[in-house]
């Protein structure tokens, strides 16, 4: 393994049943952060959109937990993508005998923690 590959620890989450332009700014918020704040942030979010980038969060942070024997309050949110799944396109119909195109988008989700570094070490 490589060295730059050894402390990073990843979550994948598939065809999220949301559109990526509505799960992003959530993803933005906590880009960057501790996994301690992001996962606190997460659980008083008001909406129910927040719940698949929860999981995925604290799925990563099993996965260091198992892996790499880290707790989470050691823990920053390196990078965050949702990016775009496949779109279910589907036809109802519309004004003046037309059909209209409706689509329903969906995520993926990835994550990647890395442990917080010393002062020291930099």
């Amino acid at each position: 393994m490589q060295e730059n590959q050894r402390n990073k620890y990843v979550a994948y989450t598939r065809y999220v049943h949301y559109s990526p332009y509505k799960l992003r700014p959530y993803a933005d918020v906590i880009r960057g952060k501790n996994v301690v704040y992001a996962l606190n942030w997460l659980a008083t979010s008001a909406t129910q959109r927040v719940k698949p980038v929860q999981k995925t969060l604290e799925s990563a942070v099993a996965n260091a937990k198992h892996l790499g024997n880290i707790s989470a309050d050691q823990l920053i949110v390196k990078e965050i993508r949702v990016d775009q799944g496949p779109m279910f396109r589907y036809f109802k119909p519309g004004a003046m005998g037309r059909a209209n195109v409706y689509r329903k988008r969906f995520s993926h989700i990835s994550i990647i923690l890395e442990p917080v570094r010393n002062q020291k070490e930099v």
